[in-house]
């Protein structure tokens, strides 16, 4: 059986109380603020920063290397129009305790729907975070929403678009409109 889920957020300048999943399906998510600070803990293994999104125009939060990567790849497509990090919690009893995860990023598409996309290369999933992905995924079945598990991406596909991606910046249009 699915566990019982709720979710709270930070859209605009105040912080959501807990709601039920179901009521939060029409929430601009892509319009969030990130629902917990991004550490750069000294000595650390992770590489957090912000990274100046085309699409929306204004800094995206991530917490790795491989988080940034997506955040390209996803700012990239066209078919993205918005992108938010740890957009929501989601909170769920697991049998034993209470739980929450903040999934990675919140997209949603041109064609209106919603996607939810954890990061995490195969190799470096514990089962608790397993757990964590998989109730993310029956929430956002149960909401309609799309979500996606994405690790390692295909290196020379990063690679272009990395390169190209620099030339999105307001900088190098010179009075030219941003391409799409």
């Amino acid at each position: 059986m699915a566990p019982y889920i709720e979710v709270s957020s930070v859209v605009g300048r105040r912080e959501r109380r807990r709601r039920p999943l179901l009521d939060c399906v029409s929430v601009r998510f892509e319009d969030a603020r990130p629902v917990r600070p991004f550490r750069w803990p000294p000595g650390g293994h992770y590489f957090p920063g912000w990274y100046w999104a085309a699409t929306t125009r204004q800094h995206v939060g991530f917490e790795s290397w491989l988080g940034r990567d997506r955040l390209v790849l996803m700012d990239f497509d066209p078919a993205v129009v918005g992108v938010a990090s740890q957009p929501f919690w989601l909170h769920w009893h697991d049998g034993t305790r209470e739980r929450r995860h903040a999934p990675d990023f919140f997209a949603r598409r041109a064609d209106g729907l919603a996607e939810v996309v954890n990061v995490r290369a195969d190799d470096c999933i514990a089962p608790r975070d397993a757990e964590a992905f998989e109730v993310t995924r029956r929430a956002c079945a149960e909401a309609g929403w799309r979500f996606e598990r994405v690790g390692v991406p295909e290196a020379v596909l990063l690679a272009n678009v990395r390169w190209l991606s620099r030339y999105r910046h307001p900088r190098c249009c010179r009075g030219r409109s941003l391409p799409g």
